[in-house]
């Protein structure tokens, strides 16, 4: 597939980095001749120097034969128009814009074909925020994304000593848990990945991701880890428009404090909430959050726009005696340096919104993308057509299938109802199947899997 990408920014370098590496044709248009080259020594990809929505430059980056331009420059008019004039000059079949403020998200119209001409707009702060969101809604994950439009969560956590399950052998899970149907997708042990069989014995500190219908999520975190009492305070640190998100969604939920080091945004985000309280003040500064009960809050969330103030004000919450911290961290060298150290989770915007993106890229029908674990791995939601004749899965049992290395299938859902997947579960035409892919390579595989020809040998 030939794609263009505008804006070599951090969204811009790890979409190119995952395209480039599953041998598509990828260009990158940014004004900025140093961070273009540096993109050229690192991946297989062509780079134009220029302004990302000028017909000239689009088209010297390959426009008029392009299939995909994905607009992720800083402004979200740059990125709008590039859509609209790729579309009315090229003709160029799919436009995706990243676009972060919400006026213009509110405006749904704008986005037609007869208006903007942008087929996707993805905001990476509304992203970011169901993420949090879903993290508070489940102490203790480490990692929790949907497929089925909510209906199906895989949970990524760390076992630990007094879990039901820990020590015993997944094939012991019916009886623990008669009734609620789950399946561990993967396990990493001391960061290698573990293929789940029915021998196979959770050990504590493992990682695990497993797949269950939403209902079903508590339940089978109890059988793993001690489960953490329910978020009930949550202290923000910066209110841009994440922040704002953010206390928006939990401010009906739970006790929302913001701390917002400007004075003229936090006046502003006290007319804008309604429950929340907004402090103004610095999140680093220790009296303030001793004085504002840090130890009494359940999760603290670090959402600035400062990589170093992030962290620095998560690792002292933390230190004081917050339960949970997280930070939001933009540098993704920056990750695996604290996070499971005094940071107990590092959200990366980069990974949420290539993750978005990549549901569109994939060929065959990928309904959902998750990157995990920093890239290495995914998991898909894809959409099975065609029949036995012209399929490799529909009208096959699961055992059947001749999986890519290191791949499980964890769940179907068909219509309204989520089966979780056994070794003599069919596959029917139309059904959404998840999927958890150990090493991303074997992502084009999985693809091949789901596309449907005229014959298979």
């Amino acid at each position: 597939m030939k794609i263009i990408i505008l804006g070599a920014g951090q969204v811009g370098a790890t979409l190119a980095e995952n395209l480039a590496s599953e041998n598509n044709d990828v260009t990158v248009v940014d004004a900025d001749a140093t961070l273009l080259g540096d993109l050229q020594e690192r991946f297989d990809i062509g780079t134009v120097q220029g302004f990302a929505s000028h017909p000239e430059v689009l088209r010297r980056a390959g426009a008029d034969d392009a299939d995909m331009i994905i607009a992720v420059t800083e402004s979200d008019e740059t990125n709008m128009l590039a859509c609209k004039v790729a579309y009315t000059l090229f003709q160029t079949p799919t436009k995706i814009a990243r676009v972060r403020s919400a006026e213009y998200l509110s405006e749904e119209k704008l986005f037609g074909q007869d208006a903007l001409s942008v087929d996707l707009h993805i905001s990476p702060e509304q992203l970011v925020t169901d993420y949090i969101h879903r993290l508070i809604e489940y102490p203790g994950a480490l990692q929790v994304v949907d497929f089925a439009d909510g209906r199906v969560r895989l949970v990524g956590l760390k076992a630990y000593y007094g879990g039901p399950l820990v020590s015993r052998q997944l094939k012991e899970l019916p009886q623990h848990l008669p009734g609620i149907d789950a399946r561990v997708a993967a396990i990493y042990r001391r960061g290698r990945p573990i293929l789940p069989e029915g021998d196979t014995i959770i050990e504590a500190e493992d990682e695990v991701f497993f797949i269950a219908a939403a209902e079903h999520v508590p339940k089978m975190m109890s059988e793993l880890r001690r489960m953490d009492r329910p978020v009930k305070r949550v202290m923000l640190a910066g209110g841009g428009n994440i922040g704002l998100r953010l206390a928006r969604a939990l401010e009906g939920e739970v006790q929302v404090k913001v701390i917002e080091r400007s004075r003229e945004r936090a006046r502003f985000l006290s007319e804008q909430l309604t429950r929340a309280t907004v402090l103004w003040g610095d999140a680093a500064n220790e009296e303030l959050l001793v004085e504002e009960n840090i130890e009494d809050c359940d999760a603290f969330c670090a959402v600035t726009n400062d990589d170093e103030a992030n962290i620095l004000s998560a690792m002292l919450a933390k230190r004081l005696g917050a339960r949970k911290a997280l930070s939001l961290i933009n540098r993704l060298s920056y990750v695996d340096l604290v996070e499971g150290g005094a940071i107990d989770i590092a959200i990366s915007p980069q990974q949420s919104t290539v993750s978005a993106l990549l549901a569109h890229v994939r060929r065959g029908d990928m309904v959902r993308v998750h990157s995990l674990r920093r890239g290495a791995a995914e998991a898909i939601e894809a959409v099975a057509h065609g029949d036995k004749k012209s399929s490799k899965v529909v009208g096959r049992r699961l055992d059947e299938i001749k999986l890519p290395k290191g791949t499980t299938i964890g769940a179907i859902v068909r219509e309204d109802k989520v089966l979780i997947a056994h070794h003599d579960t069919v596959v029917e035409a139309e059904d959404h199947v998840i999927l958890f892919i150990v090493d991303r390579k074997q992502t084009k595989d999985v693809e091949k899997l789901f596309q449907v020809g005229f014959s298979f040998i």
